[in-house]
């Protein structure tokens, strides 16, 4: 059985992203699921969208899409994104990609625009932010995918599968019954962690960066 390894909000923080990677002894079937927020608010943005494509050279590579590449890839057609992104870490980006918001897609456009929301396998369910409880799988509005907060989180789903995801930041991780939430608020706060998390066989590990 494959491992994966779960990795989320990394926020334009590479060497945080080098520190997690080089603690795992990574074997050429481990599976990673990066679920979004590769962006924004760091200094390598564009290094870590690097590097994570890099990491499909000797793995097998998901990548999901979170809150703020969303907000990129709506930024020029709504104002409400534009004002996300621009708001909430978006010069940090603009700034690594050479200074010009255009280049962001000429960069890496291929890779966001086929960012996924989510992915299934028969114990885990990956996402950005959660999903809403109220709703099935098939029924969920995408935007929940990536911005759903406490009304996922203070609440049980009825998926079968245990949900890993981000976005909201906890100083560990939050473990339940039925997800555990993996984001400790990388790049929004200086000393912030990064953690990963190796998923075995049902044995769950996490790893943090320096």
């Amino acid at each position: 059985m494959p491992r994966y390894i779960a990795i989320t909000d990394i926020h334009g923080e590479l060497e945080k992203l080098e520190s997690v990677l080089s603690k795992i002894d990574i074997r050429p079937d481990d599976i990673f699921v990066f679920m979004g927020d590769y962006i924004d608010r760091g200094a390598k943005s564009k290094e870590v969208v690097d590097r994570v494509i890099q990491q499909s050279e000797t793995n097998k590579c998901i990548y999901l899409i979170g809150s703020h590449e969303y907000a990129l890839l709506h930024a020029k057609q709504d104002e409400y994104y534009n004002y996300l992104f621009w708001n909430y870490g978006g010069p940090a980006t603009v700034k690594s990609y050479g200074g010009h918001f255009d280049n962001i897609l000429k960069t890496h456009g291929d890779f966001y625009r086929n960012l996924k929301f989510y992915h299934l396998t028969e114990d885990y369910l990956f996402v950005h932010a959660g999903i809403n409880p109220r709703y099935s799988l098939e029924e969920q509005d995408e935007t929940d995918f990536v911005y759903i907060r406490s009304a996922f989180y203070n609440n049980k789903h009825y998926l079968p599968q245990k949900i890993i995801f981000g976005h909201t930041e906890f100083d560990s991780p939050l473990i339940q019954e039925d997800k555990i939430c993996i984001d400790l608020g990388c790049g929004k706060y200086k000393n912030a962690k990064l953690c990963g998390l190796i998923l075995d066989n049902g044995r769950e590990e996490f790893v943090y960066s320096d």
